[in-house]
């Protein structure tokens, strides 16, 4: 997923190792490499390197910090990174295949599915024994998605189709040659991956009669130190729920207002509810017709178009920009962004949805903005490029990226890319009213049980929108705990530490400068990035830095509790 196998001699034909055996090596490695960290003199270091010590050591503490945790999330559930969708990808998108041995190595990770779901169903089960279930709906929803390879003939499968497609690419295979690898594909679906899968769902489908429908981390043994953790984490910052939840108040109140004002340019009654003027913009706003031909291609040659648009709007405010490509793939499933590798062999892909009867254009443009450009791709594929220590080329602090997609998104408005669509302005608006609406409804549902008909009763209520929506909306925070905090936590921040720059530095402040920095530090924790925006700001104002850049930390003692180990992420709206 990374891009970097070749230059560690590796193949591609291996799957992660879920062992929990594995696991706990890693942890003690992450723990150990902490205490190493602490080896250093800090005072020592260049400023850069300064850096780079600040966001390893805040990543690997945050890591220490969750190995009493290890077995807190849910791995198979209906959500984008469950373990299914995570290998779909990997084998349909992710996987090169440009050669024979691509090909073969393709087939070797075929084979070895049964065996990793020995392994997964081992860790499922070393949950269920501390009593960490998702809840009952989740695992129905997840059980449909396994249904749909279980229930598949080998040759109907993502794996046999991808791969199929693909290898009928590769010239320097004849069709005997071909043949036989599509035949031994064909065997190894058939003897593990549809195996693999029918006993994950078999247990899956016993392990409801365990499940509940309490929907929060609360009921999970040590919840609320859990929550506290995931939060920060998620964030990457230090906050507390209460914090999180009274923000979004404040911030919800805030958009809806600045709605009502479009609403009112546009002449729409002052007196109708939210939900009622949103349905009346969206339907003036306009669709593409996804059913009929070219419907779909229709789709993703507007968001090519207005990612083309963008692009040229940003020369004002940015003066770096990625090497690499991003392209728009249409599918079924959409609004997230999958990062080229680093090693440049693919372009990153803004997966946009082209499915139902109809695709509503008012929202288009905030997706395109946060997914593409100048959002996701931008900011990762900059820092993927930028002569940095390879762990910060590849890490990513939810708080900041997903803080900067959403920055992206009011970046755009500010260009005066919304000036004649007030529709697509609306689509912005209701947006960033989702996300300051995630603070309130995550918070609620892990720290203040809620449950799931009054998280999406506020949801409707707040946003306007019909429950079926604010459903899927609800049982991601429930999948998720605090990955939709980040966003907001994120916008809000980099928002401060531009006005601070802007009222410390008056008219020496330059925006391009400002974003250079943002962007071309990398992602890191909130917190450091708070420190690298004011050691700018005093060097310009020619000032010794105030950033407490050097706070000494007790060198930790190698711990060798479990965690768990996340993948490259897959990211979404």
């Amino acid at each position: 997923a990374v891009g970097l196998a070749e230059a560690y001699g590796l193949r591609h034909d291996r799957l992660n190792d879920l062992s929990d055996a594995y696991i706990r090596e890693t942890q003690e490695l992450e723990s150990v490499i902490l205490y190493l960290l602490f080896g250093y003199d800090r005072a020592t270091l260049t400023p850069d390197q300064q850096i780079s010590f600040d966001v390893y050591d805040w990543y690997l503490d945050d890591r220490v910090r969750g190995h009493e945790f290890m077995y807190h999330n849910y791995p198979v559930t209906h959500m984008l990174g469950s373990w299914d969708d995570e290998l779909i990808r990997l084998l349909t998108e992710l996987h090169p295949l440009d050669d024979q041995q691509d090909a073969e190595d393709y087939i070797a990770r075929l084979s070895q599915v049964d065996d990793q779901v020995e392994q997964l169903l081992d860790g499922l089960k070393r949950r269920e024994e501390l009593g960490i279930i998702p809840p009952r709906f989740i695992l129905e929803m997840a059980l449909h998605n396994l249904g749909s390879i279980t229930s598949s003939s080998p040759q109907y499968t993502p794996f046999y189709t991808a791969f199929s497609e693909k290898l009928q690419a590769i010239e320097s295979l004849g069709e005997p040659e071909k043949q036989a690898l599509l035949e031994a594909a064909e065997t190894e679906i058939t003897g593990s991956v549809i195996p693999g899968f029918g006993a994950l769902a078999d247990y899956i489908t016993t392990l409801q009669a365990s499940a509940t429908d309490d929907e929060g981390v609360w009921k999970l043994p040590n919840g609320d130190a859990y929550y506290e953790w995931i939060l920060r984490q998620q964030a990457s910052v230090d906050i507390t729920p209460d914090e999180v939840h009274e923000l979004g108040l404040v911030e919800v109140e805030r958009i809806q207002a600045e709605m009502r004002q479009v609403f009112d340019e546009l002449r729409y009654p002052q007196d109708a509810n939210l939900g009622d003027l949103m349905s009346r913009a969206v339907d003036e706003g306009g669709y593409y017709d996804t059913q009929t031909t070219g419907g779909k291609e229709q789709v993703v040659e507007a968001y090519e178009a207005l990612l083309d648009e963008v692009d040229r709007a940003l020369d004002p405010v940015v003066d770096i920009r990625p090497e690499a490509e991003v392209i728009v793939m249409g599918g079924p499933m959409g609004g997230f962004y999958v990062p080229a590798p680093l090693d440049g062999s693919r372009p990153g892909v803004f997966h946009a949805s082209t499915g139902g009867a109809w695709a509503p254009k008012y929202h288009m443009p905030t997706i395109a903005y946060h997914e593409a450009i100048p959002g996701h791709h931008f900011q990762i594929a900059i820092a993927q490029e930028m002569d940095l220590p390879l762990f910060r080329n590849d890490l990513f602090f939810n708080g900041y990226g997903e803080g900067w997609a959403l920055y992206a998104e009011q970046l755009a408005w500010e260009l005066g890319l919304y000036d004649d669509d007030p529709y697509g302005n609306l689509g912005r608006l209701q947006a960033e009213l989702l996300r300051a609406v995630r603070l309130v409804v995550d918070t609620g549902i892990h720290a203040k049980q809620w449950t799931r008909a009054e998280a999406k009763a506020y949801m409707i209520e707040v946003l306007g929108e019909a429950s079926g929506g604010m459903t899927h909306e609800v049982e991601r925070y429930i999948v998720l705990p605090a990955q939709a905090t980040g966003y907001k936590v994120g916008m809000l921040k980099i928002l401060e530490l531009r006005q601070r720059a802007m009222d410390e530095l008056g008219d020496a402040f330059d925006i391009k400068e400002f974003h250079n920095l943002v962007l071309g530090s990398g992602s890191m924790p909130l917190d450091i990035l708070e420190r690298v925006v004011q050691d700018y700001i005093d060097a310009k104002l020619g000032r010794a830095s105030t950033a407490d850049m050097g706070s000494a930390k007790a060198i930790y003692e190698p711990v060798f509790e479990p965690d768990i180990c996340h993948s490259t992420p897959v990211l979404a709206t």
